[in-house]
């Protein structure tokens, strides 16, 4: 028996949800699994540059969700009829930007924040070791800075990303054309 659309529409968040959840297991351990090898054994430069990192990715990627979200599809048609590199790319993620948008803020955000804070509470166990301290302040300083610079990374990049949503989904768009040859 044929499902109509209605039946497929009413399934489709179900599936998605599904796909979300798959996707972010598989993402977080990929991640995951790349921090705690790169942390191993290193010092406090590296680990704060780990940590800079994955704070900067997630404030781009929330830039990304924002900016598909908010991008007139019009031009884009206007520069696929004219064969430009990413065009098409860009209608991809413009027709998606639910997904696109779910995607960006929520998985690869939300993954990112987790590793940051993972990453923050070795930067504070290498902060005690090295300073002799077991104060809880050096954790609470930590993660308030971790918090403040990825929160108010994020506000920043908002504004931008509604201001610059052809830009930025363009650029987006251009680089997965790299992808698609």
């Amino acid at each position: 028996m044929k499902k109509t659309k209605q039946e497929k529409k009413s399934s489709s968040p179900y599936r998605w949800a599904l796909t979300a959840f798959l996707m972010a297991v598989v993402l977080s351990a990929i991640l995951t699994l790349a921090s705690e090898s790169m942390l191993d054994g290193a010092g406090m430069a590296v680990a704060l540059l780990i940590l800079l990192l994955f704070i900067g990715l997630g404030i781009v990627f929330d830039i990304i969700g924002v900016a598909v979200t908010a991008a007139d599809p019009r031009p884009f048609h206007s520069m696929a009829a004219h064969k430009e590199k990413g065009a098409k790319e860009a209608l991809m993620l413009l027709r998606n930007a639910d997904r696109v948008s779910s995607v960006c803020n929520d998985v690869v955000g939300d993954i990112c924040g987790i590793v940051s804070g993972a990453t923050s509470a070795v930067i504070v166990t290498q902060l005690q070791k090295g300073l002799n301290l077991q104060s809880v302040l050096v954790s609470v300083g930590v993660t308030a800075v971790v918090s403040g610079m990825t929160i108010g990374g994020k506000a920043m990049g908002k504004p931008f990303a509604m201001n610059q949503s052809k830009r930025v989904v363009y650029l987006v768009g251009r680089f997965l054309h790299l992808f698609h040859r």
